[in-house]
């Protein structure tokens, strides 16, 4: 079956959202099964798909497939392809999350541990004659050496989780990009990771740490997959692969928020954003104010640090290379290399040090979900195609800072293209940004406290670094887009220090 299934997902993979492959060639060279899962309707289990680019390069993707017996007409968006195995005969390959007797033989794995669990400490209970405590099943560090030699998934519930009820039908939400998610009825989201790596996934870290100091601006964390697969070269790995969290039925991401009020002022367009009924500033300031408490809760339970004047000076010089190759790659950059430069070379001369902690790494608007009880921010596992040790580095709140405020410029930029530009309304549109950014920070700084010359300095550059990536992201993959962050470009290399 290997041959023919390697062919399959091959073709299958280039053709989804998820895989971060795109334009790059690459075949898959190992496929790693995992037991069947715990299901009488259909035959299905995860498995590991290892691909190999032409420069040497290796990434992992989780790949549930199901196997039936015939083709599926309602399952056409979810195929992979025909195959043949000794074991299975001729069979057909579907992406087994797509199949609801799958999605819910995986919450059978997470109750089948509560049950479990309740089982134990009821006799601990009996054979103590007293009360017991939790008995720590929600810590997300994995075992040294791994799992055991049983390749089982291996399902982890936090102390205290709500689990879904039984009853509750897993359906595959449209939303995700680089992962997949699956809601169970109002209760909870299983979110699979499609890209894993080996260690711990710091989404699943950072919720587990912050559900645990009861942070008002998250979705809590109810439990997470693990498991033990062998890569291409043999070697055993042990990863997570998907996190199960509270769902958050009443939430509305910020992104589409700030779209609706971007229409509503350039269908009005001789109004000024606060004239109009959907202004978003209240709304962008309370944002801030809850970026900010969440940056404190992270730097409460996690470590800080205070970067060394090399560190610091290395940073500033990453800029400059990403600068350099971005300047190579879209030549309308050139003219503001200079003065982009300079942005950087004052992060380098910074004679105050900056403090770093772990941070959401890709927070936008997307990000966060407004709800009936407040603003929550979502998936904090960094930009998911840089490499893991990356994701999980100290860094400047700044970079989350500076990522929220390209976000605005962006909804602004977005809806003016949908619109047609002419002078007045990109006369409104740079007025939204500009009174939304300038709310965000505001909220940011009444709770983080004012930023002085120093974290200026930080934000200038890191909203550059991010700008400058912008455009080359857009000339590859929305030419008609890029004009956004170019405008953002000039607008930085004109300010000065």
């Amino acid at each position: 079956m290997n041959a023919d299934l390697h062919e399959h997902l091959t073709s299958y993979l280039t053709n989804q959202r998820w895989f971060g492959g795109k334009g790059r060639e690459f075949s898959v060279v190992a496929v790693h099964p995992l037991p069947w899962l715990p299901s009488d309707e259909v035959r299905a289990r995860i498995e590991i798909v290892t691909v190999a680019y032409d420069d040497g390069e290796h990434d992992s993707y989780q790949v549930p497939l199901a196997y039936l017996d015939e083709v599926d007409p309602t399952l056409v968006h979810a195929l992979v392809g025909a195959v043949e195995s000794p074991d299975l005969g001729e069979v057909v390959a579907y992406d087994a999350v797509h199949l609801k007797s799958v999605t819910a033989a995986l919450l059978v794995g997470f109750r089948g541990v509560e049950e479990e669990t309740r089982r134990r400490d009821e006799a601990a209970t009996r054979r103590l004659g007293g009360d017991v405590t939790g008995d720590g099943r929600g810590q997300t560090k994995l075992p040294p050496g791994g799992l055991d030699e049983a390749t089982q998934p291996r399902f982890v519930v936090v102390d205290g989780a709500e689990l879904p009820e039984a009853s509750d039908v897993g359906t595959v939400s449209s939303a995700d990009q680089s992962n997949t998610s699956v809601i169970y009825g109002e209760s909870a989201i299983l979110k699979l990771f499609r890209r894993i790596s080996t260690g711990s996934n710091p989404d699943i870290e950072i919720h587990e740490a912050l559900t645990r100091h009861q942070s008002d601006h998250i979705a809590a964390l109810l439990g997470w997959i693990e498991a033990q697969w062998v890569d291409q070269a043999g070697v055993a790995q042990v990863g997570q692969l998907a996190m199960l969290q509270a769902f958050l039925r009443t939430a509305t991401d910020g992104w589409h928020l700030a779209l609706t009020s971007m229409r509503d002022l350039l269908i009005e367009a001789d109004l000024h954003p606060d004239e109009v009924g959907g202004d978003f500033a209240a709304e962008a300031e309370r944002l801030g104010a809850v970026t900010a408490d969440i940056h404190l809760d992270l730097a409460s339970v996690f470590d800080t640090a205070t970067l060394a004047a090399d560190d610091q000076r290395d940073r500033a010089a990453g800029m400059v290379r990403r600068l350099d190759t971005a300047v190579t790659a879209v030549s309308e950059l050139a003219v503001y290399a200079d003065a982009l430069r300079a942005h950087f070379d004052a992060l380098a001369s910074l004679d105050q040090s900056l403090r770093v902690q772990r941070i959401h790494g890709d927070l936008h608007l997307g990000q966060a979900l407004r709800t009936v009880n407040g603003w929550k921010l979502i998936d904090f596992e960094g930009e998911p195609l840089r490499p893991l040790a990356d994701r999980v580095t100290l860094d400047s709140p700044w970079r989350d800072v500076a990522g929220m405020v390209r976000s605005f410029d962006y909804a602004a930029g977005a809806t003016l293209h949908q619109f047609g530009e002419n002078v007045q309304l990109s006369y409104r549109a740079d007025e939204w940004a500009q009174r939304n950014r300038t709310a965000f920070l505001s909220g940011y700084t009444s709770v983080a406290g004012e930023g002085g010359s120093a974290e200026q300095i930080a934000l200038r550059a890191y909203e550059t670094d991010k700008a400058v990536y912008e455009v080359v992201y857009e000339s590859r993959n929305r030419p008609t887009w890029v004009a956004i962050p170019l405008a953002a470009v000039a607008r930085l290399a004109a300010q000065e220090d």
